[in-house]
């Protein structure tokens, strides 16, 4: 099990069943092949993809039906052969999010996807990459409540 600093007095544990092993790495991070998948209930519906050996790099991260619940997103059959997926259900999907002062927005183009067996993800281009934007605005909680 391995350790990650989160903060100066905060730390978790990172258990095998949360590593994420991306042969490819992220667009403009492919040197980087391991994550961790962390997640804070005070924080659903967004989770962290943390990088295993460099605990000051993270991205904000949220299964996109949980954004944008009309989301179709289409995968190459060598993307899904890629991946192992033999069904859709096999597949965990995460959208990066980019926070910006006043608002923020998610990248529908390149999503995330995982193998939920086998833990290996790739970040994809849809086939119908056209129809989203990579700066799908998000909308802000409302925090008055």
């Amino acid at each position: 099990m391995s350790t990650l600093e989160l903060t100066e007095v905060e730390e978790m544990h990172v258990k095998t069943e949360n590593v994420i092993h991306m042969p490819g790495g992220l667009l403009g991070f492919e040197d980087i092949k391991q994550y961790a998948l962390l997640t804070n209930s005070e924080e659903a519906p967004f989770s962290w993809l943390q990088v295993l050996d460099d605990s000051s790099l993270a991205f904000l991260v949220v299964p996109p039906f949980e954004a944008v619940p009309e989301y179709q997103p289409e995968i190459s059959d060598e993307d899904a052969a890629y991946l192992g997926l033999k069904n859709p259900t096999d597949a965990l999907m995460y959208n990066i999010v980019t926070l910006r002062p006043g608002h923020a927005t998610v990248n529908l183009k390149g999503p995330i996807v995982v193998n939920r067996f086998t833990l290996r993800g790739k970040q994809v281009v849809l086939q119908n990459a056209a129809h989203w934007s990579v700066r799908h605005p998000l909308p802000l909680a409302d925090n008055t409540l």
